[in-house]
């Protein structure tokens, strides 16, 4: 199988791993903001200290990716479940945030200066859809309906220190989530889904890689003979 072991220079799931790591430093002055500020480092150490974390945490991520065998097939819902699984282990054992925690820290950082709810409907909109997120049960029409509403009997555009107009709102808002079946105690479940949603798509770019790659790979002449290669075959821990 020596066009298998030339497949990927450098495999998506380092990359990935990296892109993780990256996202756990993406806005540090969030959690100065709002924490009591740490013992005052000089430039170098403070940059060292980084450095190791991440290091640790990076070597942390490879060795669990190292022992387990990820099948590359977004098409089988075993494979997607066990690869979302071995993500999850791969943020706890790392100490990483999860996609929804990510998504809220962009909420928290993006929405925390917004004085008016109709901005801030439309930046959790924007927010989504940078995240690669369905509104699959049309919540955001919805919600800017109960907002037209509101601001229709308020006679002025919703202020979020508006307390009693945000009341109202929230009020609207329940009903919207009766009206869908969204319920409170079911969070977990919508975050699971999410998860698996997220680990089906990057099981799909690694399979979009692969392909590419073995596309390309194939056309070189030493590998001329070289049977048709299936790329749940493949061990990807092989290319780590």
């Amino acid at each position: 199988m020596a066009l298998a072991s030339r497949l990927f220079p450098k495999s998506k799931l380092v990359y990935g791993s990296q892109v993780l790591l990256q996202k756990e430093y993406a806005v540090p002055v969030r959690h100065f903001a709002k924490e009591s500020a740490p013992p005052a480092l000089k430039g170098d150490t403070m940059l060292k200290n980084i450095f190791v974390e991440l290091k640790n945490k990076y070597e942390t991520a490879m060795g669990l990716l190292k022992n387990e065998k990820i099948t590359i097939d977004p098409d089988d819902p075993a494979a997607v479940s066990h690869y979302a699984k071995v993500m999850k282990t791969i943020r706890e054992k790392a100490r990483l945030s999860s996609e929804s925690q990510h998504i809220q820290e962009s909420i928290e950082t993006q929405t925390a200066d917004i004085p008016d709810a109709r901005t801030y409907l439309l930046t959790l909109k924007e927010i989504r859809i940078k995240s690669g997120l369905a509104d699959d049960l049309g919540a955001e029409a919805l919600m800017i309906e109960a907002l037209d509403k509101i601001e229709k009997d308020l006679k002025k555009p919703l202020l979020r220190h508006d307390k009693k107009g945000m009341d109202l709102l929230l009020a609207e808002f329940d009903k919207i989530n009766k009206k869908l079946g969204i319920r409170k105690e079911d969070l977990p479940k919508y975050e699971e889904k999410l998860e698996l949603s997220i680990a089906k798509a990057q099981l799909e770019e690694l399979k979009k890689d692969a392909l590419e790659a073995i596309e390309t790979q194939s056309k070189r002449e030493e590998f001329k003979d070289e049977g048709t290669i299936d790329v749940k075959s493949l061990d990807v821990r092989n290319f780590i």
